[in-house]
């Protein structure tokens, strides 16, 4: 029995569960997403938020650069707007098309035997969209999306978790349902200027915090570990974005940087394309190579793999 037990703890993987970004490391940058999202968002702050243009490319860069996501950072300086009108317009013209099914990367996520979990900023409209495009949505077992973290329309910031759940895959996102009110208007005189913040920094006024919860924010990968029951010390997650990847290093991920084959400061692996994920991490080919092993309670007898 002793031999048994300690043979089982032998067996076990280092890993339990892969936890993928879905953006620009399922699909490479090359098919054109990132770049029409991006004039999405700048065309929806013209149009919709009533955002001079001439103030479009430094905002949308110091946004980004500092709340996560631009749609975060608007929030965080005083726009206030209804959340699934602005994916809705930001995500709903996006050349989807570009996508093609991936029959080797689907081959490749079902022979590994691990938990497989989707945790993205987007919402869970673009990712199904994502995956069925990509012919991904029977691989993994649920989403981590922008729903999953921002269940209701705060007004302020705080740690209130009420109705905060785990998508399932064989759930069916209807953004049209949330009863969620519709404000798109914001007065000139409670917007936080962040340009002229960091042109002439005031050491005593701190850049507003926003009410949206998103990577790369600690508190944001730490809840989406929790709310899927993932222990961060035996899951490999998956990214494109740096600090992204650091921020899952410091909760305790194993990173891998997707879409760049050199290593950076926070990523334990970097893999050029999601393609290799199998070839590029030896612990999945030791797991596989364990997994054909015949153990008939006495001897085990290891097939032959070529690797």
């Amino acid at each position: 029995m002793e031999f048994e037990d300690c043979y089982r703890q032998g067996q076990r993987p280092k890993y339990e569960c892969l936890l993928f970004d879905l953006d620009d490391t399922l699909y490479p940058l090359s098919s054109g997403i990132a770049t029409a999202c991006l004039q999405n968002i700048k065309d929806y702050m013209v149009e919709k938020l009533g955002i001079d243009k001439s103030k479009i490319p430094d905002l949308c860069n110091l946004l980004y650069k500092n709340y996560g996501t631009t749609m975060a950072g608007l929030r965080a300086i005083g726009y206030d707007f209804d959340y699934d009108e602005y994916h809705s317009f930001v995500h709903g013209r996006l050349p989807y098309e570009n996508l093609k099914p991936d029959p080797v990367l689907r081959s490749r996520l079902l022979s590994l035997p691990y938990r497989k979990v989707i945790f993205t900023n987007a919402d869970g409209v673009h990712a199904a969209k994502v995956l069925h495009r990509l012919g991904l949505e029977d691989c993994f077992e649920g989403i981590i999306c922008f729903e999953t973290l921002n269940p209701i329309h705060k007004s302020a910031v705080s740690d209130d978790e009420d109705d905060i759940e785990f998508v399932g895959l064989n759930n069916t996102f209807d953004a049209a349902s949330a009863d969620v009110p519709s404000t798109n208007t914001s007065s000139n005189s409670d917007i936080f200027d962040i340009i002229g913040y960091f042109a002439q920094p005031n050491l005593g006024l701190a850049l507003p915090k926003s009410p949206i919860v998103c990577k790369p924010s600690e508190d944001a990968i730490e809840k989406a570990l929790k709310i899927a029951n993932i222990n961060a010390q035996r899951t490999l997650f998956f990214e494109d974005s740096v600090r992204n990847i650091q921020a899952g290093k410091r909760v305790g991920l194993h990173t891998v940087l997707v879409g760049n084959s050199q290593r950076v400061k926070g990523a334990d692996y970097a893999l050029e394309s999601i393609h290799n994920i199998r070839e590029a991490i030896p612990e999945l080919l030791e797991a596989e190579m364990k997994s054909e092993v015949a153990y008939s309670g006495k001897v085990a007898v290891e097939t032959s793999v070529t690797a």
